[in-house]
């Protein structure tokens, strides 16, 4: 009788542990420091979105074309080593060069930070950075992180918001 109440009672016990669930991360905390590593990029316009909400302004969708305007820009800083707006050429003739129609275009470039979360805080506790994703009148963004494993950085970012409304 002894040994079918011990048996009863690691059962029990057992099928307890086995009710933990895993919560998921967050994909703001995703570590984009890994091989094979995905930006979750509605994730990222869904908080740039909020916070120009939470400060009077309107959201922004992804625009296609500026994701791949950011993919190669973070692409080419990761294969030089180098955080610089003009490591293949400047944002408008960028811009020009994939006939994207902008009337208005600003970028945000970063290194070294891990996740979203931490890429959009140093966005928005740099004055500058911080005036960019408040751009009064941009409607569309893209935004890409390109893992560099060999390099200082590690990751490197870029923020593209635009707009193509006649002003």
């Amino acid at each position: 009788m002894r040994a079918a109440a011990a048996i009863l009672v690691t059962l029990l016990l057992g099928g307890c542990a086995a009710d933990n669930t895993v919560t998921e991360q967050p994909a703001m905390y995703a570590n984009m420091a890994e091989p094979g590593a995905k930006l979750d990029a509605q994730v990222a316009a869904s908080m740039i979105s909020q916070y120009r909400q939470n400060n009077g302004l309107g959201g922004v969708t992804i625009d296609p074309a500026l994701m791949q305007l950011a993919e190669s820009q973070s692409q080419a800083m990761a294969a030089k080593n180098k955080m610089d707006h003009d490591v293949r050429a400047p944002l408008s003739k960028r811009l020009g060069e994939a006939g994207y129609p902008a009337t208005l275009a600003v970028e945000n470039i970063s290194a070294g930070y891990h996740t979203m979360a931490e890429a959009f805080s140093g966005w928005r506790d740099s004055p500058p950075h911080r005036e960019n994703m408040l751009k009064n009148g941009v409607t569309k963004m893209g935004i890409a992180a390109s893992y560099a494993p060999n390099t200082k950085y590690k990751v490197f970012w870029t923020l593209i918001l635009a707009s193509t409304d006649q002003r």
